[in-house]
């Protein structure tokens, strides 16, 4: 089986060899860090060896209650906001067909998601587009009080309660949560609810591989086996005793964090697959939440290739020159289509005929690589064979350890979140909830 790859050649103009080998003794003993549970936020780390952790008998017991679960409903609303929801979200987009909502003969329940807005015509849309099928929920909260998901579940809830009553409700549901308290927990032991628990060491964007990821993925009738195999294999790959050159972890904080010190203050995750549009969204929680902090900290932006060559192409080629590219390649798509000749030829593309659209696809890629670089935007390449269950569950767990890695190397805490709390703070305040009288106060003088 190939093994996904990464490539730094085209950031060799920019940034020598010699220079992010400078880097190497740092990302080593940041990755050593991870390990011995030395660093900052060591409390929460326990996803470093989660994949490797999990056992048959686990994975057995999610596809059994799963299983249960689907035989039940037809569309199965997932609830969850962060890293409760995005990272199922990014492997369901990825590795489904990206029109099977338009067949009318499927055998897995639709999966769609609430409680990461708190729109009032999505929710609204929602309740609508639901009305005609049987339903279920998966709600994931560490303490069941979070804003949006909470709001989305007092709905949701009792719209099943309504239509089925309490008893078949409770069959309904399932919970993913803390294991021994929070009132999603109390909820869920009173009603009788099937439940798993998000482990205490484990923070929300590390999550995926706990069931908070593998639960919803098990829902939606994909290889949860596969996923977890693919993140073992990478735990492997890029543990401490992995030599530097062959660690893709390590290699790549080492190359983000030599970008940032000569001034690359954003990195921009492309892909030419519009699948992978939420995998960047789940990378840009991940690093973002990690690393900036301390007024410090890679911004991370995403653009889906081509379409967005046709946006935001201008600015990457010619714009300010404080941005570089990471680009996940896809060597080998699932389906073949080519492109046939036509006696007319109008639009005067017979030059393409016989070429499948991946051989267009990858053209692209290469002329648009060249381009950046040429234009100044350093380019980080890595290969991903195919968009399969195996191959995901490898890249989002070496993003994970490479996010560690990078953050230790860049000094800050990448397991806390203190900045996600003032709006909180504001948005409680303005709606007077108990408990902030007195910052009701003091925001109503700013306003």
């Amino acid at each position: 089986m190939k093994n996904i790859q990464i490539d730094l050649s085209r950031i060799s103009t920019f940034i020598s060899a010699s220079e992010i080998d400078s880097y190497k003794a740092s990302a080593e003993a940041a990755n050593k860090m991870l390990v011995d549970k030395t660093g900052k936020g060591s409390e929460f780390l326990g996803w470093v060896n989660l994949p490797t952790s999990i056992s048959t008998e686990e994975i057995d017991t999610i596809n059994r209650v799963a299983n249960d679960l689907k035989s039940r409903a037809e569309i199965i609303i997932c609830i969850g906001i962060g890293g409760s929801y995005l990272g199922t979200k990014a492997i369901i987009e990825a590795v489904s067909n990206n029109f099977s909502f338009l067949n009318k003969n499927r055998t897995e329940p639709t999966i769609i998601f609430a409680g990461q807005n708190i729109s009032e015509d999505y929710i609204s849309e929602l309740m609508s587009a639901i009305k005609d099928y049987s339903i279920a929920t998966i709600m994931t909260s560490k303490s069941g009080t979070t804003t949006e998901p909470a709001i989305a579940f007092r709905i949701i809830k009792a719209e099943i309660e309504s239509r089925y009553g309490k008893e078949e409700a409770s069959k309904r549901i399932v919970a993913i949560t803390d294991g021994a308290r929070g009132t999603l927990k109390a909820l869920a032991d009173q009603e009788g609810y099937s439940t798993f628990v998000i482990p205490d060491n484990v923070g929300g964007r590390f999550s995926i591989f706990t069931p908070v990821g593998l639960f919803p993925l098990a829902a939606a009738g994909l290889n949860v086996e596969s996923f977890v195999q693919g993140a073992k294999d990478m735990e492997v790959a890029t543990g401490e005793d992995v030599p530097f050159e062959k660690n893709l972890a390590t290699i790549y904080a080492a190359a983000r964090n030599a970008m940032y010190k000569k001034g690359y203050k954003i990195e921009i995750l492309a892909s030419y697959e519009p699948k992978l549009q939420y995998i960047a969204e789940w990378w840009k929680q991940l690093y973002g939440e990690s690393e900036g902090k301390d007024g410090l900290g890679i911004f991370p932006a995403s653009v889906v290739f081509t379409a967005d060559l046709h946006s935001m192409g201008q600015y990457i080629q010619e714009g300010e020159r404080t941005l570089f590219e990471t680009v996940i390649s896809v060597g080998q798509p699932n389906s073949t289509v080519t492109i046939e000749k036509i006696a007319e030829d109008l639009d005067g593309l017979n030059f393409l005929a016989g070429k499948r659209l991946s051989d267009v696809n990858k053209m692209a890629e290469l002329g648009t690589t060249i381009a950046h670089v040429d234009g100044g935007v350093p380019n980080i390449k890595i290969a991903l064979p195919e968009i399969n269950e195996y191959y995901l569950g490898a890249l989002m767990y070496m993003f994970e350890r490479a996010c560690g890695i990078s953050g230790y190397m860049l000094g800050v805490n990448p397991f806390d979140q203190p900045g996600v709390e003032a709006y909180k703070k504001n948005m409680f305040a303005l709606l007077e909830k108990p408990g902030y009288e007195n910052d009701t106060i003091e925001i109503r003088k700013k306003l």
